[in-house]
Parts: C-alpha cells; structure tokens; sequence
C-alpha cells in the first residue's frame, strides 16, 4: 500500500506543506505543478520553489507572490497585525484575516490597490468553484476551507456567512490549500499518516491583542487531533496547515514501519535552532523487506543451496523477500473493582462485536490489590466503537491505545473425514510454513455424539489432516 506519512515536528502551515509534497513529485511532475499554479491567476500571482537550508537541511520553501510582493513583504495591517507575526508566515494570524472594515465589491483577481480588501466565506468558494482544476481538487479545496470557516465561527462566535479574510492572506492561503490538494492528487497515496502535531508555545499578537499559541481557531480545528507543545515559543502550526491535515489525514500516529522510497522536505520562513521544516516520506507499510537468504553450514555466495550435497533446503521465513503487514490497535485498561463474571461478560461483547482478539491479564495494582489486565485488539477504524463499549461495560475512566503491527499466516478452512465424522480444520500457510488445527466446536459436537473423549476426536482430525496437506 502507497503510504505517505506527515512528520509535523516543527508544526505545518500550507507552504511547508506544499514544498514537502512538492519534493516527491519527480521533475517533470514539479514542472507540471508549478505551470498548473501559475495558470489560475496569470500575470496576478505566481507561484514559485526555492531551494531553503535550515540547519543544514535544505529543502524547498514555495513562495507566492501577488502583484510583485510576497506574503512577507506585505506592509503591517491598518489594524496593526502582520502577516510575520505568524512564525510559519502561511497566512497572516487569524483575527487579522478575518475582521473588515469595507464590505465593497470583491475582485475576481487582486490588482492593485486590493490588497487590504477583505472576502467572504461565500465568495472563496465561489472563487474555488471558478478555478481551472479537477473537480476532486475543488471539492478537497472547499472542505478545507469548510474547517476553516467554522473554526472561525466558533472560536469568535460569528456567523459562518460573515467570516471575512484579509486580501493578503485570502490568495496566500488560497494557492497554500489548491496547491496542496493539487499536489494530494497527483501524488495520489493509497493511504495518508500524519504525526501528532507540535503547535508552539507562548502567544501570537493579532488584531485583537495578544492570543495564546495554539490560536482559538488553529485549537478548534484540532479537536480530537493529538498536538502538544514544546519549548519552542511561537505559533508553529497554522489554521491553514492544521485544516490540511485535518482533512487529509486518516490517523495521527507515531511513523510507522515503512519501506521509506523518497523524502520531501517544506522550510518554514522563521529559524529556529531546530531545523524549520515538515518532512514528507513517501513509501509502503504493507510489504516490508525482511533479511536475504541465510546461508547454511557449507556454502558459500553465488552457490544455490539446492546444489549442497547431503543438505536439505527448505522454505522458511528467510526466503520469502516480502509479506503483507497488518496495523491494528491495542486497546487496553486495568480493572481491579470488577466481578470476574462481569469482565467476562464485558469480553464476549466485545468479541461478539467483531474484535480480533479479546483476552485478559492477571495484574498487581497499587496497594497489592490484584486485578485484571483487559486487551482488545481490533482494526485503527473501529477504534472509536470499541473504546466506547469498553468504557460503557466496565469500570474504567480511560483507556491505552497503542499501535501495533502484526505479520500473519494466511488461512483457510477445510473439512476433513474422521470416523467421527466431518470435523472443520483451519490451515494456515505463508513463509513456507503450514500448519492445520481443528475448530473446537466440531471436535465438542462429534465427540459428544460418539460418546468418546474430546482428544480422540481431536487428534484423529489432526492426523487425517496431516494426510491431506502432506505436513
């Protein structure tokens, strides 16, 4: 599976992440974009990528220039915010952006002496609407503004209608979020991981005065999204980057094993003493490569091993050079003030609702008190519906949720004649391994229909099934 993977250790803002994406396309891919950009808005803005070090990493810093000034070269607002103040510099800071003091008609493209004009949430979508691109890029484009304008509306209470973005930051962010969900579609990952997100620390200064870090808006948008601050001061996670991520991502987790094919790397605006960028590493986490061909006692490289005379080859995990990798989640909580019936009754609902696995760990709890270890394993997207029946059918206040990953056999069922009767065998095979086990509730039926113990009827499956797949 196609993944591309997010690493947001220094925040995101739509420019670093348009320049990390960018990295990943090959040339003629880059030249493609950049042309595509500069078509939407000819002669009134352009897009442009410059190689940018931080901390000896160079990277690509894209920048957007509207009527020959760039984001950072903008004079301060008429109500004293600029867009600098912002540490990534993608978007000017939210309340600067949002707050008009004209309401005249909206160009359809800046010219000069717009500049501090002021759009609508209505009229950004229809300006998406207008654009020359796929209709994919223009749904993905107005869902992020979605996020956007109802974080606004939330955070200061106002109407989703009569949110307002400054001109400057209007177009910046606007070629920020096409241009990334142009760059999502030509890339076109299977599946799309971000990691939990810094987002800064101290405040922001906007029109209203001073914010704390992460702004009201960039917070709401966040909900439910893992962020966490660090020592770095400054706002290091924008609106328009955390709704990019909020939108395009499927999970927020720590990177997971992957078979790395290519990095991108977007530079931030600001520096700071550790290097301002967002990576994007794009690659697979279903195939991993394990390790070449053990090599048995004497042979030598180059000399195939059926040729050892006197030595037997066989297939093993060694000799298969990929395989798939499952990701599932462990869910899990300690209980020490619950009846053991009631954890077991806990358990077969969760099983009987679909969980891979539910089974439970004797524990030494604080003050000696003995409990019980509850785990359920289950896929990443049924988290939220196991977590509640946990939550619901037992006595925690919280449950642990870590990631695994997990490589298994392949299975499948078979019937089996027994002088017993037809008893149902499992066989599972993958990395020159096959093994057989009879199901439970087969072996039960017939041994009490024969009226003989459980472990004759068991172990007569298990020989005629040896019988049947030569193991």
């Amino acid at each position: 599976m196609n993944t591309l993977f997010l690493e947001c250790n220094m925040g995101a803002s739509g420019d670093m992440l348009m320049g990390a994406l960018y990295e990943l396309l090959p040339e003629s891919g880059q030249q493609q974009f950049l042309s595509a950009m500069n078509g939407l808005f000819p002669d009134s803005v352009m897009l442009s990528a410059v190689p940018k070090e931080k901390c000896g990493i160079w990277g690509t810093k894209m920048n957007v220039v509207i009527l020959g000034q760039t984001e950072e070269d903008a004079p301060a607002h008429a109500d004293g915010a600029h867009p600098e103040d912002a540490s990534h510099a993608d978007d000017a800071p939210e309340d600067a952006m949002r707050h008009a003091s004209d309401h005249g008609q909206q160009a359809d493209v800046p010219r000069p002496g717009t500049l501090h004009h002021h759009t609508t949430y209505p009229e950004m979508l229809s300006r998406i609407d207008s654009l020359p691109v796929s209709s994919d890029v223009k749904e993905h484009a107005k869902a992020v503004y979605a996020l956007i304008g109802s974080a606004e509306s939330s955070a200061h209470h106002t109407e989703l209608s009569q949110i307002h973005f400054h001109e400057v930051g209007t177009w910046d962010a606007l070629i920020d979020v096409v241009g990334c969900c142009l760059l999502f579609e030509m890339l076109d990952p299977e599946q799309i991981i971000a990691s939990p997100i810094h987002v800064g620390s101290g405040s922001v200064r906007c029109a209203h005065g001073i914010l704390p870090v992460p702004a009201p808006a960039t917070a709401e948008i966040l909900k439910d999204v893992p962020i966490y601050c660090g020592s770095i001061e400054g706002e290091l996670c924008t609106p328009t980057g955390a709704a990019l991520l909020k939108h395009f991502a499927s999970q927020f987790i720590a990177m997971p094993p992957m078979a790395v094919e290519k990095t991108g790397y977007g530079m931030g605006t600001r520096n700071f003493p550790t290097a301002n960028c967002l990576r994007a590493f794009w690659g697979s986490m279903s195939v991993l490569p394990v390790p070449a061909p053990r090599q048995l006692p004497g042979s030598y490289p180059g000399r195939p091993l059926s040729e050892l005379r006197g030595q037997e080859t066989r297939p093993d995990l060694y000799t298969e050079q990929f395989h798939s990798l499952d990701q599932i989640l462990e869910l899990s909580c300690n209980l020490d003030d619950m009846a053991p019936e009631a954890v077991s009754y806990a358990a077969g609902l969760l099983l009987d609702a679909g969980a891979l696995d539910v089974y439970t760990t004797a524990v030494q709890m604080k003050k000696g008190r003995h409990g019980l270890l509850l785990t359920c394993l289950c896929n990443p997207e049924e988290e939220s519906r196991f977590s509640k029946l946990i939550l619901k059918h037992t006595t925690t206040r919280g449950i642990r949720i870590q990631p695994c990953y997990r490589r298994t056999l392949d299975a499948q069922f078979r019937k089996v004649r027994t002088i017993y009767g037809e008893i149902t065998v499992k066989v599972s095979s993958g990395y020159g391994i096959s093994k057989c086990k009879p199901e439970y509730d087969d072996v039960v039926a017939a041994a009490k229909q024969c009226k003989v113990p459980f472990q004759k009827v068991y172990d007569e499956a298990m020989e005629e099934c040896r019988k049947e797949t030569a193991l």
